[in-house]
């Protein structure tokens, strides 16, 4: 047990100590000050500013930054939808897959173009190397950029007085991918070739299994079958199983996966190259791939939390809502990691499974790799949810019932809870705006924030960007809920098939992308309305985020003064998380009652 504690303590000590750095890096990046790769970067943004003809000092007000991202978004999305449609008649295509159909090739990119990169396909099987190089690994890197671009414009919101440009989003978005993601991505995308993850152009292959399988007409494989391959015949309990198959070739997909892999931990995107993400061994081999992965998850995130202070002068404003984000994330981690270790009466009943620890992992094992156990596999559950990320080494729908609603509160909540690159920090600022005012209400003071007066123009879009997502998810699950296709695209039915409906719309309206696995959603509603979630859960808090940034930078600086509501203290770190603990959990608790938590005590009884 010491040892699994200490685990739990060394992956959350090597994500901090490497994000304290990259903060500082960031903070550098974003004020135009040199960094140890200014002489090799520098002269390629500048050469991007005259090609695209950017006004690098272009000051921007919010309406116009919104209107950039806005379609900066859609020019991504075009290209990425006709891209997927037309694949089965471009180059790069080995396996000659044909091209998408229409619904899913909508989904698909608009997963992609809002950082969720929710897949209701096998990447392997359904896009070519083409779409997935030049499409997806693309969006990967742009809407990244633009999540930390809308991050920066807020800060510069609190910094500014009196002021109305917020900078140019062309000039934050180039900056993020030249001197950010791209050196970063490279530096991973090795560490993972090195681990062993394939990044080549290969076709897939074919290779003869150690011993052959048989497998029933459903596709089913028949446990301790007696196989003849020369006679192809198969005996169960000495019957010969007439519809029976031999298998004796795996299918091994290739491909640039490592490239992929890297921005989609590093960009909170989450879209794996293989259907099975990163619980696939060729895209997630060892334990050391697995650390590199996990850790690229939070990442950004965490670093943005100390860049932020640093950017304002006031690393404690930093450190305090980095504070509160790991408290939650913390907590989080600890009861994944001990309900999936208990496992439930059902496993232990009459030792029908061993989930003891004696020189094993124990506990429940159900749908995670023996080669990363239950306490990687919880905590990249609670990384991957905790950010916009989707990315999976397990899958979820094998969780204990308690397991997999702590994945699912994660996401409900808006994941800000680091969330994704630039969103969650912006996301979590529009909470502490909503603290800073109903602590004002409680002491009888105009509220404040960062020497800025709260009024009710940023209040109105705080909430809406606050309620965006428990909106999205819970009408959209609400209206899904009724529809007959939906029930069908079910594999379990009861409390655990609702609870695969509600992940569903959590992770798109969270804009995270990761599923409850046992959820068919290709199908034209759910592709539809899973693509409509996406859209406003992403746009709308960006337009509200921007506007409140806008209306802050006009505004002047207010003297701190003795009446002055701390926000870097313990207090208020208490008030924050109990602000998105009362969103998260009064919005959301009727329907989890509906799903984990009525199947958690039904399974008591």
């Amino acid at each position: 047990m010491f040892a699994t504690v200490m685990q739990y303590v060394l992956y959350l000590a090597f994500l901090i100590v490497l994000a304290i750095p990259l903060g500082a890096y960031i903070k550098k990046v974003m004020n135009g000050e040199k960094t140890f790769l200014s002489k090799i970067l520098t002269p390629c943004e500048t050469a991007v500013y005259k090609v695209m003809g950017v006004d690098s000092e272009e000051q921007m007000n919010w309406k116009k930054y919104a209107i950039s991202v806005l379609i900066f978004s859609g020019i991504g999305f075009v290209f990425l939808f006709v891209l997927q449609l037309l694949q089965g008649v471009l180059p790069g295509n080995p396996q000659h897959l044909k091209g998408v159909n229409w619904d899913l090739a909508l989904n698909t990119a608009i997963s992609f173009i809002t950082n969720t990169n929710w897949q209701a396909y096998a990447g392997e099987s359904t896009l070519s190397y083409l779409t997935q190089a030049v499409g997806l690994t693309v969006q990967n890197f742009l809407s990244a950029a633009t999540g930390i671009a809308v991050l920066f414009a807020l800060i510069r919101g609190f910094i500014k007085v009196k002021a109305d440009g917020l900078g140019s989003f062309w000039v934050d978005v180039t900056r993020i991918i030249i001197h950010i993601l791209l050196p970063l991505n490279v530096v991973v995308s090795l560490l993972l070739v090195g681990g062993g993850v394939i990044q080549n152009f290969d076709g897939a292959n074919s290779v003869a299994l150690v011993e052959p399988i048989a497998v029933s007409q459903d596709g089913e494989i028949l446990e301790d079958a007696d196989i003849n391959v020369s006679s192809n015949t198969v005996k169960v309990d000495g019957q010969v199983i007439e519809d029976a198959k031999i298998v004796t070739e795996q299918f091994v997909p290739m491909g640039p996966a490592a490239s992929q892999v890297a921005i989609k931990m590093t960009g909170t995107n989450g879209g794996g190259f293989m259907g099975v993400n990163s619980a696939h061994p060729l895209e997630n081999p060892s334990a050391f791939t697995n650390l590199i992965e996990m850790t690229s998850i939070l990442l950004i995130p965490a670093a943005l939390c100390f860049t932020f202070g640093s950017a304002l002068k006031n690393k404690k404003q930093g450190v305090a809502i980095f504070t509160a984000m790991f408290i939650c994330l913390v907590v989080a981690i600890a009861c994944i990691g001990v309900s999936e270790q208990a496992g439930t009466q059902q496993l232990a009943q009459n030792g029908a499974v061993n989930i003891s620890l004696v020189d094993q992992a124990g506990g429940n094992m159900e749908g995670k790799e023996a080669r990363f156990g239950i306490a990687s596999s919880s905590t990249w559950a609670a990384y991957t949810t905790a950010a916009s990320n989707g990315s999976v080494n397990a899958m979820h729908d094998s969780f204990t019932p308690l397991g997999g609603m702590v994945t699912m509160l994660l996401m409900q909540v808006g994941e800000v809870i680091f969330g994704g690159v630039g969103c969650g920090l912006y996301g979590m600022l529009a909470f502490a705006i909503l603290t800073v005012f109903i602590a004002g209400l409680m002491v009888g003071r105009t509220p404040e924030f960062l020497g800025k007066k709260i009024e009710p123009y940023e209040m109105k879009w705080a909430v809406l960007v606050c309620l965006t997502t428990p909106i999205v998810i819970l009408v959209g699950s609400g209206i899904a809920a009724m529809i007959p296709e939906v029930s069908e695209s079910l594999t379990n039915h009861g409390a655990h098939g609702f609870s695969e409906l509600l992940y569903a719309f959590s992770s798109c309206g969270g804009n995270n992308g990761s599923a409850f696995a046992g959820f068919n959603s290709n199908t034209v509603f759910l592709n539809v309305s899973l693509g409509l979630a996406m859209l406003i859960a992403r746009f709308v808090p960006i337009v509200g985020t921007l506007a409140i940034a806008g209306n802050l930078a006009k505004k002047k600086k207010i003297a701190t003064t003795a009446g002055t509501l701390s926000t870097t203290n313990g207090m208020f770190i208490f008030l924050l998380i109990v602000v998105v603990l009362i969103v998260g959990a009064l919005s959301f608790f009727p329907a989890l009652a509906l799903g984990p938590l009525a199947e958690f005590f039904s399974n008591l009884m």
